[in-house]
């Protein structure tokens, strides 16, 4: 103790080494410098800082049976109570499903039962119609005289409201094999035959001298259409299947000349790259039915016109002479 009364603490040796201080020698009155070992050094000897066994020594000392919340269930429980969850609600969705599965059935069959009745029907009304208008011709043709008969023959066969026969040519499309690679098809467009397909046939057999094109059976006319409805083709609105046969008749040089057509060359091109099927052949004494009787609308000029603010009644010709004209609506090709 000083005289001021504080405490002076001396430093240990282990201090003194730290900090360089000399320490006497045993045997003799010369100290002795000691150098503590650098940090380098220190650090590969004990690698591991304390900080981590004291807390590894109170992990272990920690008892593993007292519980702390829902954080302290083991993670297989957890997994248990999901696995038997999600087993639940597929079960109760697989019930659910069978159990509707014989309600859809019978809808399902109710459809297509429905859809082949509807297209016996039509199938039946179809051909009764034909005999009709086979009648109708006979009829006609006992009315009229051979002339008068013939022109309008040739006009029914022109206009393809008469059945015809004759040489021409057959374009046969149908779609690519259902295992075929899609690898092959890339940027070609999809492997089966489309309505645009069709269209580009018929107008290419048109264009070539065609006098006459059936589709399947359904005979075009100039107010055919070639169009889509969901996944069917329709043709005159009616639904036609593949492999889809276009016949035409026209003159000996028909084929070579669709042959030589930009819609021939497109279709061989899809074909090789989709494995759609495409060919054309010569086809002997075809026969080609009669479309059914076009039901035409025709513009009228009003019966009673009224007039109108500049007193020019409406209905009549104006200053270009130009008056109403009657010009069927149905749509061509």
């Amino acid at each position: 103790m000083s005289e001021r009364g504080e405490r002076t603490i001396e430093p240990s040796s282990a201090a003194k080494r730290s900090a360089g201080v000399s320490a006497p020698r045993p045997g003799g009155n010369r100290p002795e410098r000691v150098y503590a070992p650098d940090f380098l050094t220190e650090l590969f000897r004990n690698p591991l800082d304390p900080g981590y066994a004291d807390a590894a020594a109170a992990r272990r000392s920690r008892s593993p049976e007292a519980p702390q919340g829902w954080r302290a269930w083991p993670a297989r429980s957890v997994s248990l109570v999901v696995v038997v969850v999600l087993g639940f609600l597929f079960a109760v969705a697989y019930r659910q499903t069978m159990a509707d599965e014989p309600g859809r059935s019978k809808a399902r069959s109710g459809l297509v039962a429905q859809i082949k009745d509807r297209v016996s029907e039509t199938d039946r009304l179809s051909v009764r119609a034909d005999e009709l208008r086979e009648e109708v011709s006979r009829q006609r043709d006992a009315a009229l005289s051979g002339s008068a008969a013939a022109q309008l023959r040739n006009l029914e066969a022109s206009t393809g409201l008469g059945r015809v026969r004759g040489d021409g040519v057959v374009v046969r499309l149908a779609d690519a094999p259902g295992n075929q690679d899609a690898v092959t098809g890339a940027g070609a467009g999809p492997p089966r035959v489309l309505y645009t397909d069709l269209q580009g046939v018929a107008n290419a057999l048109w264009s070539a001298g065609a006098e006459a094109i059936a589709i399947n059976g359904q005979r075009l006319t100039s107010t055919s259409t070639i169009r889509l409805a969901g996944e069917t083709i329709l043709v005159d609105f009616r639904p036609v299947t593949g492999p889809y046969e276009v016949s035409a008749i026209g003159p000996g040089s028909l084929e070579r000349r669709f042959e030589a057509s930009r819609s021939a060359a497109l279709m061989r091109e899809v074909s090789q790259k989709t494995g759609m099927s495409f060919g054309v052949r010569e086809a002997e004494d075809l026969t080609l039915p009669a479309a059914p009787e076009p039901q035409l609308r025709y513009a009228k000029p009003s019966v009673s016109p009224s007039p109108s603010a500049s007193g020019v009644r409406s209905g009549s010709p104006g200053p270009s002479g130009s008056g109403p004209t009657s010009s069927p609506s149905g749509g061509g090709r």
